[in-house]
C-alpha cells in the first residue's frame, strides 16, 4: 500500500499528521520507498495483519485511558492557585505548563531565594572540573553537564525551551548566538532553559505569571547583550 500510495501523499500524511521533521523527514521516506522489500510470504503476512488489527485495539484502548488523564490534568491544573502563573509562559501550552508545575511544586520555601538550586536541581547549572591533582595546561571544557539532578524536571525544562523559541523573541535570539558560537542543539536549549529558570524562579516567588513587557523593560534597565544582538 505504501508503495502504491508514492512519494506526494507519503508528504501528505507525514505533514497531515504532524509528523514531518526536518531531519528525520526525508528518512522516512526513503524508508517508504523501499517498503516492499520488507514483505514476507504469503503465511507470514497473513499472521501478522492479524498482530496489527490486535496491536490497534490494544492501542486505542490505551488512548482512551490518556484521554481520561488528559482530562484529569486539565482539571487539577484549572483550579490549582498557580495555573495564570505557569499558563502565561509563552510555549508551554496546555502540556507542559502543568507539567512544569507539578514538577517544580507550590513550596516556595523548598528553592529559597536563589534560583541556582532550582537550576542545579533541573541540571541546567554546569559542573565546574576541579582535582587538586591536575598539572600543565588547564582542560578543554573546564565544565561539564550536570547528572545528579532531577530527570523529569530537566526533559520538561528542555521541552519548554525548544518551544519558547517560536513564541519568545529574546529566547530565539539567545538560542542563535549560541547555536553560531558551534554549540550543539541540547547545549543552546540547556543554556536558554538556565535562564528560563530564574525567570520562572522569580515569578514562582512573586505569584506573578510571565509578563514579555516587563521582561524587556528589565533587559534594557540591565544592558542585556541579547538585547544588543536583537535586529529590531
Amino acid at each position: 500500500l505504501l508503495h502504491q500510495a508514492g512519494k506526494r501523499n507519503w508528504q501528505k500524511f507525514l505533514h497531515s499528521h504532524q509528523l514531518w521533521r526536518t531531519e528525520s523527514g526525508p528518512r522516512r521516506l526513503e524508508l517508504f520507498a523501499h517498503a516492499t522489500d520488507f514483505c514476507g510470504s504469503a503465511p507470514t503476512v497473513k499472521a501478522k495483519s492479524q498482530l496489527a488489527l490486535a496491536l490497534v485495539c490494544l492501542l486505542l484502548t490505551v488512548d482512551q485511558q490518556l484521554d481520561l488523564y488528559r482530562k484529569r490534568i486539565e482539571e487539577l491544573f484549572n483550579r490549582h492557585p498557580d495555573h495564570d502563573l505557569f499558563g502565561s509562559l509563552p510555549g508551554a501550552g496546555p502540556k507542559l505548563a502543568p507539567r512544569l508545575l507539578a514538577e517544580i511544586g507550590d513550596d516556595r520555601q523548598r528553592f529559597g531565594d536563589d534560583a541556582q538550586a532550582l537550576q542545579c536541581l533541573a541540571g541546567t547549572a554546569p559542573v565546574t572540573r576541579r582535582t587538586g591533582k591536575a598539572h600543565g595546561e588547564p582542560p578543554r571544557w573546564p565544565c561539564h553537564q550536570r547528572w545528579a539532578c532531577d530527570k523529569h524536571l530537566r526533559h520538561a525544562i528542555y521541552l519548554f525551551a525548544e518551544q519558547s523559541l517560536r513564541q519568545c523573541a529574546w529566547a530565539d535570539i539567545y538560542y542563535r548566538h549560541h547555536r553560531d558560537k558551534g554549540r550543539s542543539h541540547a547545549d543552546a536549549l540547556r543554556r536558554l532553559g538556565q535562564r528560563w529558570l530564574k525567570i520562572i524562579h522569580r515569578m514562582w516567588m512573586d505569584r506573578k505569571p510571565y509578563d514579555p513587557m516587563l521582561h524587556n523593560e528589565n533587559q534594557l534597565k540591565h544592558g542585556s547583550w541579547v538585547l544588543q544582538l536583537n535586529p529590531n
